[in-house]
């Protein structure tokens, strides 16, 4: 059974993710929308627990760090279902970050907790959280390695969409409200990813709803476009250089495609990319994020060979350990 909070709302990031990657329709889509954090949350706590009282399930599976996330596991948690939290142990260390008072929480109330990488099992740790803790893999890389095929046979018709050569252009997004909601910030970032269009790189910008209104339409060598589906964006990232971004997942994608990425924060909760020099935590700076991009563009492919998010099988470990859980109770 599957609960569709309605946070991400709009259509380009919601139903077309389930038509594209072929996913089970939500039984229940709650359609609660853009609204301030406590007014969302607390909408969010009061539907998902009426269906749960309704359903009666044996544990509530919930994922990262959205609002939905804290909701679901805090709804659950309240009515005594055990909850599990896929993608634990993410920190960045700023409590000034929404999300990361979502997962401190949510990874507080867990009962089993699947961590994606060794740093974020040690991040539990040092939190005193020791028991239940599993270290799976990253769900994501799962993912990518099962629609790869279908994104790269689509890299072609996406080049060509947007007239774009292969390695010869960028992925922008900027979407959390440090960046969105800061003006100075905001405008700052683009005067540094204009910089970069002066180096001779177009920029691709699939812009947020949320900010859309406002970000602005008309400079030279960055093409504004509305979200893409999973596979139309994991194609425009396939053949790109350089992928410049504040979001948590997106980071995490350029690496799987072996592209070199600039994050447009202060930190980061994908610690080990910015260990492997794959990612350059650059901030707001123009100056610095165009330092960042001449800096990343020297980067060897032979970075990314780590293998840093498992084998791909993160899902089958997580199926396994609940099925186990819940067989014993």
């Amino acid at each position: 059974m599957i609960i569709h909070t309605g946070q991400h709302y709009d259509y380009e990031m919601s139903k077309i993710f389930f038509e594209t990657m072929e996913l089970k329709s939500p039984k229940y889509h709650l359609g609660i929308g853009s609204l301030s954090h406590g007014a969302q949350t607390g909408r969010m706590i009061e539907e998902i627990e009426k269906i749960l009282l309704k359903e009666k399930p044996e544990g509530v599976v919930v994922y990262g760090d959205t609002n939905s996330t804290l909701a679901g596991a805090l709804s659950s948690v309240k009515l005594k279902i055990p909850v599990f939290h896929i993608e634990a142990g993410l920190r960045s260390f700023n409590r000034n970050m929404p999300e990361e008072i979502n997962r401190v929480l949510t990874d507080h109330i867990s009962t089993l907790l699947f961590a994606p990488t060794k740093t974020s099992v040690s991040n539990l740790k040092k939190e005193g959280i020791k028991e239940n803790v599993f270290l799976t893999g990253d769900i994501m890389f799962d993912t990518f390695l099962i629609f790869k095929d279908k994104f790269e046979k689509r890299s072609k018709e996406i080049l060509k969409k947007f007239n774009l050569k292969p390695l010869n252009y960028g992925v922008v997004t900027i979407h959390r409200e440090e960046n969105s909601d800061d003006k100075k910030r905001f405008y700052s970032i683009f005067e540094g990813l204009k910089k970069i269009t002066l180096e001779g790189i177009k920029l691709i910008f699939p812009a947020h709803p949320r900010i859309l209104e406002f970000v602005p339409k008309d400079i030279e060598g960055i093409e504004i476009i509305k979200p893409l589906s999973y596979i139309d964006m994991q194609a425009l990232i396939s053949r790109a250089s350089v992928v410049l971004t504040d979001s948590g997942g997106l980071q995490k994608e350029a690496y799987f495609h072996k592209v070199s990425c600039v994050t447009l924060r202060e930190e980061t909760e994908w610690v080990e990319l910015k260990k492997s020099g794959t990612n350059i935590v650059t901030g707001w700076k123009s100056e610095e994020i165009l330092k960042s991009f001449k800096k990343i563009e020297r980067i060897s492919k032979l970075n990314f060979n780590a293998g840093l998010y498992g084998n791909g099988d993160c899902g089958q470990k997580t199926a396994k350990i609940i099925k186990s859980f819940l067989g014993e109770r």
